[in-house]
């Protein structure tokens, strides 16, 4: 993320393709706004608290601008706003609200549990299809929940829910040693998998691009691995809601996202 010289509030990011899935994941871009963001603030005290991003249009790898905008600087919080373009464009890509803040007193309260899953250094390394995205190979990742759905015998009809347990094999880390938050968007941009479970072998072609995404940052971490746990509650006329669970390895809820997604058929990739 690197500060443009005489434009207040403008950066420059340089989006590799390997973030990709078929276009670049979602969670990347937000977090490459949300950077950019946390840079205009430069109030190393307030941490991020919530976050909205709405995708307005395709962005692909390569050069991007930002614009930063402080919409209110407080003494608890202070929320800005970000667009995003492919650079040499000014058409709107992404457009990001976000909120930070500083850690106050009050209730320390949870009514949720984290889910029965089996530790990472339980369950086998995951094994790669013959083809996956780039993006899969940021992470080690190993299945907590749900089956093969694209298998071609896999049965649908199961629940429409999905865990994995991710790993960045580049660790993401703040000054302070803890994971940076900014490295949980790409992870929680991950729901598709709990509809497709649902659909089974069926959904193969179906790719699930989000509208939007939506994430609260909860609570900071230490550890590396970091388990996701996803709920497709509804899909009708080509559209998907879902809800995401981050957590650690000691039981800690990381953060919570939403998002919709719009669903289409992909094209066949050429032998």
């Amino acid at each position: 993320m690197t500060p443009r010289p005489g434009a207040p509030g403008r950066y420059t990011a340089d989006l590799p393709d390997r973030w990709n899935y078929w276009l670049p994941s979602g969670g990347a871009l937000m977090s490459a706004a949300l950077r950019a963001a946390r840079a205009e603030l430069a109030a190393p005290e307030m941490r991020p608290l919530s976050a909205t991003a709405t995708f307005c249009a395709p962005l692909g790898e390569g050069p991007l601008e930002i614009e930063v905008e402080v919409l209110r600087r407080g003494s608890a919080a202070s929320q800005l706003r970000a667009h995003m373009w492919a650079a040499g464009e000014r058409a709107p890509g992404l457009e990001l609200t976000a909120t930070f803040g500083r850690e106050r007193e009050g209730f320390d309260v949870r009514d949720v549990e984290p889910p029965p899953a089996k530790q990472p250094g339980e369950l086998p390394p995951h094994h790669h299809r013959r083809w996956v995205p780039p993006f899969a190979y940021n992470f080690e990742y190993r299945r907590a929940f749900g089956d093969e759905w694209w298998r071609e015998d896999a049965s649908a009809g199961g629940p429409a829910r999905s865990g994995y347990w991710y790993r960045y094999r580049v660790p993401q880390r703040r000054p302070s040693g803890v994971l940076d938050p900014f490295a949980l968007p790409p992870i929680a941009d991950t729901m598709p998998g709990a509809l497709f479970q649902k659909i089974g072998p069926e959904a193969r072609r179906t790719i699930a691009p989000s509208l939007d995404l939506t994430i609260h940052f909860l609570e900071d971490t230490r550890r590396e691995w970091v388990l996701t746990y996803a709920h497709a509650r509804r899909a009708r006329a080509g559209y998907a809601t879902a809800d995401i669970e981050l957590w650690d390895d000691e039981g800690r809820l990381l953060a919570y996202a939403t998002q919709m997604m719009i669903l289409r058929t992909r094209r066949a990739r050429r032998a």
